[in-house]
């Protein structure tokens, strides 16, 4: 969700902010705009609706050359994606601004603008900060001092990136509430909200953290938090610059679902021992923490919250701890009762996730939680450094806005938690040594299942021309179905639910004809003979099934009835096996309708604004 890009060089910008963006393009937008201070004390700005190849064509029709820039992807939130719309946002010729997230605040103080004679060319919050950057920038003389005066005055979220013709050799960022990078190269600096955006020209970053504003010049950054000078680390990027490439797939969507097996097997990589889970792998003070534990509380959102409900059955039945599992939008607008040494827990793939980072900071705030863990895809991250404790998915980056494997890293991490706090309360045990086996073969299956990818776009083709579409779960593959059901009409856009499929007769039986197609899941457990009569439930109406079951599972073909065999797997770990197929499902069904797989309409990868 929208992408900042900034750079100060001694070599033309132009190019660099644009590889930027597109590098960026997985976030979601909408237009797309760059500004460019020239040589000659110029600054001059292009702006587009749509993809950043409109904006490319305008870059060939009139360039923009110089060594100090900023650029930028919008997903609308204040005003149409229109051009006016745009970033960056200007402020007369000499001041320029990008922004992510919100301005709660911008109306009163788009009055206060307004009544002293500035002209509004937008719809969006964004334009109020560039003009008030310049007002504070007239009074004192230093974009710095502008900038860090201004933030004290909004309210909400944001990541900026600001410009003035006035300081050509300064470059300005700030963060609150919403991510920004600082590039670190030889003589040159940038800024981005995603390390992504800058891999093509350096692999050190500062993550800057929440308050920070920093000045950034060809020499280095100064980094100033609450009024006082403060000292960042410098990280090297751990993935290659290939991470953002197809490598040869169609989509990024596919890639990503091919990469499951090796990621997995990243996942789990020194934290299994023979017969248990590694429990420091969750932190030194993991085994502590974790002996005081009498209560779980996930917090989480879209994907990341399905894995939440599947690790509460992992949970419960591993560790025998009660787990609760919420939406983090919702979570921090109610009167919430904590029970007694309650581990709060936070899933996201980016770590920057608006309303979940909230959540955390909500839950902090309340002072009655034990601790604080986050399991997270990106180790510099905001929840991660903020949470007392952590577990890195190492999934690598994620391209298509459908998550394919950061959902099954996510899935391995939480059954790690579930069996490390049950090590923490009995030892070694054979129900920890058959689950650390099972994990250890799990890489294995997840390419056996791959396996199924060209039978899987065969069985796709009954979903082209349908319309609705019905998945069904019961146990811990219930949260399966409605990921399931979430992927297709992600990327696909027919409209899909799930529900447990004990659940039929008590509502969605009323939907299922022969156009309503129903997916189900059936794995070889113990709530197999119940599924089956669900099953014959919907035989019975007149509905088309399409099962993925086990070889054990004893459900056969015939008249609307399509079986895909998936290979015999343990229990335990047949939820992350079974999203697989339902994943391939939903890639193939989107290609043959003809969508963008991994840029869904209105959707965004990252989503930093609540």
């Amino acid at each position: 969700m929208c992408g900042i890009v900034g750079a100060i060089a001694g070599r033309q910008v132009q190019d660099i902010l644009l590889e930027g963006l597109r590098r960026l393009e997985y976030r979601g937008y909408d237009s797309a705009g760059m500004a460019v201070l020239s040589d000659d004390g110029q600054l001059e700005r292009r702006r587009a609706a749509g993809k950043v190849a409109a904006l490319e064509n305008a870059l060939k029709e009139a360039s923009l050359p110089g060594c100090l820039g900023i650029a930028h992807t919008r997903w609308a939130t204040h005003g149409r994606p229109l051009e006016r719309n745009a970033h960056p946002h200007m402020s007369g010729n000499k001041l320029a601004v990008v922004h992510n997230g919100i301005i709660e605040n911008y109306e009163s103080l788009k009055q206060e603008l307004e009544a002293e004679g500035y002209a509004f060319t937008s719809d969006t919050d964004t334009e109020v900060i560039a003009h008030l950057v310049a007002r504070e920038y007239d009074r004192c003389g230093d974009l710095l001092a502008a900038v860090e005066g201004v933030i004290a005055r909004l309210d909400g979220a944001y990541a900026l990136g600001v410009v003035h013709a006035d300081e050509p050799q300064t470059l300005i960022g700030a963060r609150k509430g919403s991510p920004l990078v600082v590039g670190v190269g030889i003589e040159e600096m940038f800024i981005g909200s995603d390390p992504l955006a800058l891999l093509q020209v350096t692999d050190r970053f500062i993550y800057l953290e929440e308050g920070d504003i920093v000045r950034l010049t060809r020499k280095g950054a100064e980094i100033r938090n609450a009024g006082k000078a403060v000292e960042r680390e410098i990280t090297t990027f751990e993935h290659g610059d290939g991470a953002v490439s197809r490598g040869g797939y169609r989509h990024f969507m596919l890639k990503e679902i091919y990469e499951q097996a090796g990621v997995v097997s990243a996942t789990l990589e020194g934290r299994l021992t023979e017969n248990h889970v590694l429990t420091r792998s969750f932190g030194a003070a993991a085994d502590t923490l974790f002996d005081q534990v009498d209560a779980i509380q996930i917090v989480a959102c879209g994907t990341s919250y399905h894995a939440g409900m599947v690790a509460r059955y992992w949970i419960e039945k591993l560790a025998g701890i009660p787990t609760q599992v919420e939406v983090a939008s919702e979570y921090r607008y109610r009167d919430v009762v904590v029970p007694r040494n309650t581990l709060f827990v936070t899933l996201s793939q980016s770590g920057e996730t608006a309303d979940t980072l909230a959540a955390l900071r909500f839950a902090q705030s309340q002072n009655k939680y034990l601790g604080t863990l986050a399991i997270c895809n990106v180790p510099g991250s905001s929840l991660v450094r903020e949470s007392e404790l952590s577990l890195m998915t190492q999934a690598g980056p994620e391209i298509g806005v459908a998550s394919t494997k950061a959902f099954t890293t996510q899935l391995v991490a939480l059954l790690l938690l579930a069996l490390a706090l049950r090590h923490q309360r009995q030892g070694n045990d054979d129900v920890q040594a058959n689950a650390v086996k099972a994990l250890r073969h799990l890489p294995d299956v997840l390419k056996e299942t791959l396996a199924l990818d060209s039978a899987i776009e065969t069985l796709s083709a009954a979903f082209a021309e349908k319309h609705h579409a019905l998945f069904l779960g019961r146990g811990p593959q219930f949260p399966i179905a409605l990921e399931g059901a979430l992927k297709l009409k992600e990327i696909s856009y027919i409209h899909a639910e799930a529900y447990p499929a004990g659940e039929l007769k008590h509502g969605p039986l009323a939907l299922v004809d022969s156009e309503m197609p129903v997916i189900a899941v059936a794995p070889n457990d113990e709530l197999l003979e119940k599924l089956k009569s669900n099953l014959q439930e919907v035989r019975a109406r007149g509905g088309e099934l399409f099962v993925f079951a086990d070889s054990r599972a004893n459900i056969s073909e015939g008249e609307g009835v399509h079986v895909m065999t998936l290979p015999q797997v343990d229990e335990l770990v047949a939820p992350i096996i079974y999203t697989v197929p339902l994943q391939l499902l939903s890639y193939h069904v989107a290609v043959l309708k003809g969508t963008d797989v991994d840029q869904p309409r209105n959707l965004a990868k990252s989503v930093t604004v609540e």
